[in-house]
């Protein structure tokens, strides 16, 4: 990403595919030379031994999307991650009290990942990605939807309409801008006036994130 300071950057990798997990809807950033596109897509971090970072991207897109075409796709893309974002205002630091030297902000967590875009046009390679991402999106339900429950015929009609994409993880990296270089207690006042303005529910994330900043490197 551009402009990341260390108090704000994390750099771990399993921090980095947690959240991605927990925010699996990407904005997938392509380029064709002429011009950036954008494209919202699911995206699962998997292991993949031979990508520099150790992870991948993994999903699919329509088959009527040209990103995955050639051309498309040139040189690195981008997927954007993101979370609980929030306006911190002067008014929650106890020192505004002591000195008046604060401005406002805003707080937020983001994970970039950077590769080149592959492109799985295999309908064994699709059935067993779209597997693993209902797997993933289905889990901790009551009632998990599962492909088997589709007719057959049906499923494979449908994976005719998509492709397979990845993104071998060339560099991994997050900014939690959460008060970190602040006095705790200053961190600590942002953090209740997220919760109060969120009446505890929007932002936990962010308010967790600000409680306890996240571990920056391995």
């Amino acid at each position: 990403m551009g402009y990341n300071p260390d108090h704000d950057r994390v750099d771990a990798v399993d921090v980095l595919a947690e959240f991605v997990g927990a925010h699996p809807l990407a904005t997938l950033i392509t380029h064709d030379r002429v011009t950036p596109q954008a494209d919202l897509v699911p995206l699962l971090a998997v292991d993949d031994a031979e990508a520099p970072s150790g992870k991948a991207l993994v999903g699919h897109v329509a088959r009527a999307n040209p990103l995955w075409e050639d051309g498309k796709h040139v040189g690195t893309s981008l997927a954007t991650f993101g979370g609980g974002e929030h306006y911190i205002s002067p008014t929650w630091y106890p020192s505004k009290a002591e000195h008046h030297r604060v401005v406002p902000t805003w707080n937020y967590l983001v994970v970039h990942a950077w590769g080149p875009l592959v492109v799985h046009d295999d309908p064994k390679w699709v059935r067993g990605v779209v597997a693993r991402l209902t797997g993933a999106m289905e889990a901790g339900r009551d009632n998990p939807w599962r492909m088997g429950q589709a007719p057959g015929d049906y499923i494979d009609d449908m994976l005719t309409k998509i492709v397979g994409i990845s993104l071998p993880i060339e560099r991994f990296e997050g900014r939690f801008k959460v008060s970190s270089h602040r006095t705790d207690s200053d961190r600590l006042g942002a953090r209740d006036g997220v919760v109060r303005e969120s009446e505890g529910h929007a932002h936990d994330e962010l308010a967790e994130a600000m409680t306890n900043p996240p571990r920056r490197e391995e």
